[in-house]
């Protein structure tokens, strides 16, 4: 069951929110449903300044759950992200990653829409989709403004997984951490403090539009090619499948 915790933080200037969903913090339609909800309210809590959010325990998160990817339910994991995904970039908060452990997929994704990623020494960041025969939409997007074509490629096409060093050399890690939240609270306090929270707003929305637009123009294409083209090759079923049977897919190449 996904639990969401709101830490309110310097008279709700900064909150830490917490998000739990087992041991790998799964992003199913509740937890990215109950982050939603907890970003649309940001947007209207006029003291609010930065988000620093994390998963609970060892992991920020494994991904998205595989078995909504299957046929007949990916369409609503699609919709669901997609609302969670706005509702962070239209909330006109800073938002800080704190990463611990496995950051994955979905994952990643999330953490990459973050102003900022701060992470622990252990922690480990792949967008692995392409291993299940399948991509990713927001990272395609997301990556690419982030780190570049040259890392967002090797990211998404090889599906490997690297430490926190590299995604520090990349751009996509800002900073390494023993206790990445603590450091986020940390930034966000010295960084913000004498800041006007409302001016914050207008500044975060306007560094912001070039992304926003860009990713609500290509991000429905993006998703048309998935359910639309992706979906009904034998191979992307059959990755999706492999992985929830626990088993080495079977290619047809086609």
């Amino acid at each position: 069951m996904a639990e969401i915790t709101v830490a309110e933080i310097d008279n709700g200037a900064y909150w830490r929110v917490t998000f739990s969903n087992g041991k790998g913090n799964i992003l199913d339609h509740e937890t990215m449903s109950k982050l939603t909800d907890v970003f649309r309210r940001a947007e209207t809590s006029a003291p609010l300044k930065a988000i620093c959010l994390e998963g609970a325990g060892k992991h920020f998160s494994f991904g998205a759950s595989v078995q909504e990817h299957m046929p007949g339910q990916v369409e609503h994991m699609f919709a669901t992200f997609r609302d969670l995904a706005f509702a962070m970039l239209e909330a006109d908060v800073v938002v800080i990653a704190a990463v611990r452990g496995q950051c994955l997929g979905g994952g990643l994704e999330v953490a990459t829409l973050c102003h900022r990623v701060i992470a622990s020494v252990d922690a480990m960041f792949g967008q692995p989709e392409i291993v299940l025969g399948v991509f990713a939409p927001i990272g395609s997007i997301a990556l690419v403004d982030r780190v570049g074509r040259v890392n967002a490629e090797e990211l998404c096409l090889t599906g490997r997984t690297i430490d926190a060093g590299v995604a520090h050399g990349m751009g996509l890690v800002n900073t390494v951490h023993e206790h990445p939240a603590d450091a986020a609270i940390a930034w966000a306090q010295e960084s913000f403090a004498d800041r006007s929270a409302s001016s914050l707003r207008h500044a975060v929305r306007a560094i912001r539009t070039d992304f926003v637009t860009k990713l609500r123009a290509e991000l429905p294409v993006l998703e048309a090619q998935y359910l639309n083209q992706l979906m009904h090759t034998a191979d992307a079923v059959e990755g999706l499948t492999a992985f929830v049977e626990k088993r080495t897919p079977a290619w047809r190449h086609e």
